[in-house]
């Protein structure tokens, strides 16, 4: 009962996180609606064609034929086997909840775990009589760390791979405490344990940001080490994570290793093509340009204070009530089109806003907070800002790509700011901690409250609610133009008579919508700020410990109004809407009426390389994904962009009569890659399927292959031969392709079986010679002639091919990697590490327990 006692404030916290996780989602949970995320939904098509292979099959496909003429499932579907036990643990840890709910769950549980453990292994930990005021504090440091508007964006626009990676760094960052401050074993386990489910949410990218966290807080224990000589603890300590991290790693090693091997032939891999203006170009293969598209404006680093510094997200300025009460009612019909976003941004889905109490927070632990930590949680933070200035920083931001390793591999720099997400709420947790006792956060000293840190309070309070009074005093004064280059070089094709007055009333209307939130900003600090004082002129516990409950209930306000912008009840429909297949057009039903095994479609009617819902019933030559294989991205832009341009005013022309298209001329590239059908639009949004007699089929025997030296000399190639009669290849290929033949009508090669991972080919040939088959090659394809196992070598840039011999063959291409094997036996190896370090530890702690008081 004694200890059921002791631990009721941790479980009351828990069940009080459900109930803010439910609550944030009511009443579209209670009545059954879930949330229509874009990338979720969009992602379906690009997934169908594995997931009909696993519901036939039990099996799932590593290949899919579906997007980009063919690419691997590595990031659309990483699932192995060997983390099916993990995942059964990561779903009882997230509680069994509804999805959308466990999100937020697992943000404010994750982020307790790490105050629990920075409150309980400090060398003054709290006596067990303090438990529920640290309780409290850790769970105003849950609410303030889980509601930053970013993390609820990103559920909003279904990024979820994102949230689960966010979700578990809090929690294996609080294993790493435990390690280094001398609690080996469980540092071991829970750092092994989150090490695990970061890796399988999948997204190496918020991953590798938080290392420079974990970093820099390593070399913070370093520096406290050295002071306290305690360097063997300190490299024991090492090892441990270490050796934790290379579990939760190998449990995973399966998605690792192929993603992995993966991302050398993507577009974060490295060109083979050599450009001429190189300044663009970095190691990792993706350009500086493409990097930095998404930078955050150095004067957009205010939403971190006032969350409509820059207007919010980029939806349409008539949206918002208050706005339109400034706008001039003859320009309504612009504002439907201009948004409410006026930063240097392509597009953003809403503000990265920690709250301005928590800004304020995090102002004062730079006064109050001592020791190596706060210099740590400092450069983090100024570095993951200055780092998300991207391009408006390039002498930075090239240091990194150009000498950070890794760096260079991931694009919209803007999202580093999970950095500062992080850092700002916990040195602001580190600084309530110190101003009300000291040691609610594992301090050194008890502290005084009361007078002694006034000063820096009012300093604080000055730095923040002060900025937001002269902003909303003076916006024009701190801020030059509340208009966009891109708004401005749209709007010049007005007469200048016309352009001023829009002008001045766009301005107006972006000027209130900045003002509200600068007032709003500072009566939220204004109030924190008088809670805190409360808080700090009391000598009673329980008087703190109900300030820090309107602290906690203000954040929560705060920062729940502002994230409702962005995710909101508007957005949730009903279950079937998303959970029914996707809608077949008239146009899906007619094509799919030719029962050809294996043919290809290009969607003309959509933005083909930014959509995946032609691939849920087609084999689509499109798609859309952030990482799709390089030479395909390089054989789009240098031919079936311009072939797509072409091809549709040919069909126009035509009026439709591709008999009359001379389509070995004006698209060879697309006929190679077997387009049988082209989807066009009609008036009204209507579309038509068009069939393309020119397609070159499923594989086909070439009279000649060229051999080039270098991928630039292949590129330019394949653009001067007639690719139905002639291949071309790398050197390289030689030994496996041989020597090509004259070929005659007898000559034939069909596709007798099709599966997306195996293809089957019935072949006749009285020359033999090289065939190519209309595949994408990528290394791990595996071939056979006739039961014997046989080389594939690559053509025309992106094909797979193979020399046979004169006579009649069965050729069977397939994609089983032999490496999954091995992976998963390494998998199943670490998490049985894992499991017997859980059990010691368990047995460790009943023992202890057992053993009288007498004998400790």
């Amino acid at each position: 009962m004694e200890k059921m006692k002791t631990y009721l404030p941790d479980v009351l916290a828990v069940l009080l996180f459900v109930a803010i996780a439910f609550a944030y989602f009511m009443p579209a949970d209670l009545e059954g609606r879930i949330l229509y995320q874009h990338d979720t939904s969009a992602g379906r098509g690009a997934g169908q064609e594995a997931l009909e292979y696993l519901q036939k099959t039990g099996e799932r496909t590593r290949w899919t034929n579906s997007t980009f003429s063919g690419m691997p499932t590595y990031q659309t579907a990483p699932s192995y086997k060997s983390t099916d036990a993990l995942v059964a643990v990561m779903n009882a840890y997230h509680l069994w909840l509804p999805e959308n709910v466990w999100f937020v769950f697992v943000y404010l549980l994750g982020f307790y775990i790490l105050m629990r453990v920075l409150q309980c292994t400090g060398p003054n930990a709290p006596p067990s009589e303090d438990r529920t005021r640290h309780v409290v504090m850790a769970v105003l440091g849950s609410i303030v760390w889980a509601f930053s508007s970013y993390f609820f964006i990103i559920i909003a626009a279904g990024h979820i791979w994102k949230v689960w990676a966010l979700a578990y760094l809090p929690p294996m960052i609080a294993g790493v405490v435990l390690a280094y401050r001398g609690r080996f074993l469980w540092g071991f386990i829970l750092t092994a344990l989150f090490a695990a489910f970061e890796v399988k949410a999948n997204h190496v990218q918020m991953t590798y940001y938080y290392l420079f966290v974990i970093l820099l807080m390593v070399v913070a224990f370093l520096i406290e080490a050295v002071r306290s000589r305690q360097m063997g603890r300190f490299l024991k300590a090492t090892v441990v994570c270490a050796a934790a991290a290379a579990v939760g790693i190998l449990i995973n090693i399966s998605n690792l290793y192929h993603t992995w091997q993966y991302s050398q032939e993507t577009m974060r891999g490295k060109s083979e093509l050599v450009k001429e203006n190189t300044s663009n170009q970095t190691s990792s293969g993706l350009d500086r340009d493409y990097i930095t598209q998404w930078s955050y404006g150095i004067g957009e680093t205010w939403t971190l204070l006032i969350p409509n510094a820059k207007g919010g997200a980029s939806v349409p300025m008539i949206r918002n009530d208050k706005a339109m009460q400034k706008a001039d009612p003859n320009f309504l019909p612009l504002y439907q089109q201009i948004g409410q976003y006026w930063g240097e941004q392509p597009m953003t889905s809403g503000p990265v806003y920690v709250g301005a109490f928590v800004l304020m927070l995090f102002i004062l632990g730079l006064f109050v907070v001592k020791g190596p930590m706060k210099w740590a949680l400092l450069v983090a933070t100024i570095l993951s800002i200055m780092l998300s200035w991207g391009k408006n920083l390039m002498g930075l931001t090239d240091f990194f790509i150009d000498y950070v390793p890794m760096y260079a591999k991931f694009r919209t720099v803007a999202s580093i700011l999970v950095i500062a997400e992080f850092t700002i709420p916990l040195l602001a947790m580190m600084a309530l901690a110190k101003v009300l006792g000291g040691r609610a956060l594992g301090g050194k000293t008890p502290g005084e409250p009361g007078n002694r840190f006034m000063r820096p309070v009012l300093i604080s309070y000055v730095l923040t609610a002060g900025f937001c009074v002269l902003f909303a005093l003076a916006p024009s004064v701190f801020f030059s133009d509340f208009v966009s280059t891109q708004e401005m070089q749209a709007l010049s094709q007005f007469p200048p008579e016309q352009l001023s007055p829009i002008l001045a009333n766009l301005r107006a209307v972006r000027q209130s919508i900045f003002t509200a939130d600068c007032w709003r900003s500072f009566l939220v600090i204004t109030a924190g700020a008088a809670l805190l004082v409360w808080a700090m002129r009391s000598k009673e516990t329980s008087t703190q410990t109900y300030a820090v409950c309107g602290i906690a209930l203000l954040c929560l306000i705060d920062m729940w109004t502002v994230n409702k912008r962005y995710l909101n009840d508007d957005m949730f429909v009903e279950k079937s809407v998303r959970d029914m297949p996707q809608q077949m057009t008239a146009t899906d039903r007619q094509i799919l009426e030719d029962k050809t095994l294996d043919y290809r479609v290009l969607n003309l009617a959509s933005n083909t390389f930014n959509e995946n819902e032609t691939s849920y019933y087609h084999k689509s030559i499109g798609g859309y994904h952030a990482a799709k294989l390089r030479r395909y991205q390089e054989l789009i832009d240098a031919y079936i962009a311009p072939e797509m341009q072409k091809l549709m005013p040919a069909i126009a022309e035509a009026q439709g009569d591709m008999t009359q298209v001379a389509g070995d001329s004006i698209y060879p590239v697309l006929n190679m890659l077997n387009m049988k059908y082209v989807i066009v639009p009609l008036q009204g949004g209507q579309t038509v399927p068009i069939m393309n007699p020119y397609a070159y089929g499923n594989a086909w025997f070439v009279d000649h292959l060229s051999y080039v030296g270098n991928a630039n000399q292949e590129l330019e190639r394949i653009g001067q031969v007639d690719l139905r009669h002639e291949a071309v290849a790398d050197q390289r290929f030689m030994d496996q392709l041989g020597q090509a033949a004259e070929q005659d009508t007898a000559s034939v090669v069909t596709l007798t079986a099709y599966e997306p991972n195996e293809l089957q080919y019935d072949v006749r040939s009285g020359k033999g010679g090289v065939v190519v088959f209309s595949e994408v090659y990528y290394p791990g394809w595996t071939a056979t002639v006739d039961g014997v196992p046989a080389e594939l070598g690559r053509v025309d840039y992106v094909l797979r091919a193979m020399h046979l011999t004169p006579g009649e063959h069965k050729v069977v291409l397939t994609f089983k990697p032999a490496s999954i094997r091995r992976t998963e036996s390494i998998a199943y190896v670490a998490s049985a590490v894992l499991l017997l370090a859980i059990l010691g530890g368990l047995f460790v702690q009943f023992k202890r327990k057992e053993t009288p008081q007498s004998q400790q």
